[in-house]
């Protein structure tokens, strides 16, 4: 069972791009291991390929030989977040809305054509950070567009906002999970594992 991990710094988090089955400190880590704890019977092969700092239009670009060349059972892919972020300052090269959904469609619409793969999306989130409140405004009607793709095209969808905003209710500490919003530390990236776990294992039964 041949699992691939996609998207930015949150999947990346520091893996060694040498061995791209060197999961990082993110919640691939935490992913993997859980789900070969789960299921024992199976043997899997976990590849990470994030890239921090990828933004929908780069994933798309390395598509084929960091996901349809692979020939994955499951893809998984948590991006958008860049897409938001790099609209302010830095003189970083933002997306529209528009351009968002065409790339994302882009994306999974080759996954689900050149490849048998089932495909796993997670949201884009964004946690308590004061100085990234513009991005809250713009991740309103970012999300939507994440899950009307998420209905057409995903096996499953992890719906990374909603299930950091329930945990956070019950979390006295804000920064709990992230200190700056977007990057999880060790609690947020073993938060995600967990529910990917979850939600990928029901579709491994």
């Amino acid at each position: 069972m041949k699992i691939l991990f996609q998207g930015d710094s949150i999947t990346d988090a520091g893996r060694d791009k040498r061995n791209y089955h060197q999961m990082g400190n993110g919640y691939p880590k935490y992913a993997a291991t859980a789900l070969a704890e789960q299921f024992p019977e199976i043997s899997f092969e976990f590849i990470n390929l994030g890239i921090s700092g990828n933004r929908t239009d780069q994933l798309f670009d390395r598509l084929y030989p960091d996901a349809i060349a692979l020939e994955p059972d499951i893809v998984s892919i948590l991006i958008g977040i860049n897409d938001v972020w790099h609209r302010y300052g830095g003189g970083r090269i933002g997306t529209t809305d528009v351009q968002i959904e065409t790339n994302y469609r882009a994306i999974l619409t080759h996954l689900r054509e050149q490849t048998n793969a089932k495909i796993v999306m997670l949201s884009p989130y964004l946690l308590d950070c004061e100085d990234k409140e513009a991005i809250r405004e713009d991740l309103k009607t970012v999300l939507p567009i994440v899950r009307k793709l998420a209905e057409e095209f995903a096996d499953v969808y992890i719906p990374l906002d909603q299930l950091f905003e329930e945990a956070l209710k019950t979390q006295p500490e804000p920064k709990f999970y992230s200190v700056d919003g977007v990057h999880p530390n060790a609690n947020g990236a073993q938060f995600i594992g967990t529910a990917y776990a979850e939600y990928v294992g029901k579709l491994l039964k």
